[in-house]
């Protein structure tokens, strides 16, 4: 993938299937890299954000009163600002970089998965068993372990796997708006924008990390479909 200009600029071949792109880097070889740039940022972002968004939206239901009433408050202001916007309030602040990213992620997704969280393990706390639990004397850490983690584990899955497919295309989004991956970097967000001046001479340089993003997109929503209807998971009821 170094830099070649005797060999910009050039159509899929058998040499360059994708062809290349202005730097005469080979456009197929930089998309599946990309992908692995992709995949390694969205997937630590997304188990972060549903992590925290977990323990934090078990912890609201079954704590209630002045914590879910001030909690909630405070996720409905967060959720009123763009996530493009916070996303970018977060990276001019704290700069670029993988980690960077992950954090500003995670600020961004997490007040969203709290309220899933939060509508499925509602259902749960009243049980008799969470009651046993309290009046056994167990901490709260212990009865959101034990309990009540157990009991929406189908609505976790479901949220990780529906919020993976945002997360690759808020990054993406992200560093096509040069506030992600920094240069030579092949990322996809990014090659979209380096190419695109150049769409109607080699539209395979813009057009190829597009295609692997909506495919990535799309197989993840199918996948989070596809489990919410093996197990019954309703994200918009379990939201409200």
């Amino acid at each position: 993938m170094a830099n070649d200009a005797g060999h910009a600029l050039l159509g899929p071949s058998w040499s360059h299937w994708a062809g290349t792109d202005q730097y005469g880097r080979d456009v197929l070889a930089r998309v599946l890299y990309g992908g692995r740039y992709a995949l390694g940022v969205s997937v630590a972002a997304t188990l972060l954000t549903v992590a925290l968004g977990t323990v934090i939206g078990c912890a609201a239901a079954l704590r209630g009163g002045w914590f879910d009433d001030v909690l909630g408050r405070v996720l409905d202001a967060i959720l009123s600002i763009p996530s493009v916007l916070a996303l970018l309030v977060v990276v001019t602040a704290l700069g670029t970089g993988p980690a960077v990213i992950v954090l500003a992620v995670a600020i961004v997704y997490v007040p969203q998965v709290v309220r899933v969280v939060r509508g499925a393990a509602l259902a749960v706390v009243p049980a008799d068993y969470v009651t046993a639990a309290r009046a056994r004397g167990e901490s709260t850490w212990s009865i959101l372990r034990r309990e009540i983690l157990p009991n929406i584990t189908d609505v976790v899955c479901v949220e990780f796997a529906m919020r993976a497919s945002w997360v690759v295309l808020l990054i993406s989004s992200l560093s096509f708006l040069g506030f992600g991956a920094d240069p030579p970097t092949p990322d996809w967000g990014l090659m979209v924008a380096e190419n695109r001046t150049a769409i109607t001479v080699v539209p395979m340089a813009s057009l190829a990390p597009i295609i692997a993003l909506a495919t990535l997109v799309v197989g993840l929503n199918l996948a989070a479909d596809g489990l919410s209807k093996a197990w019954g998971v309703d994200r918009i009821r379990e939201g409200s």
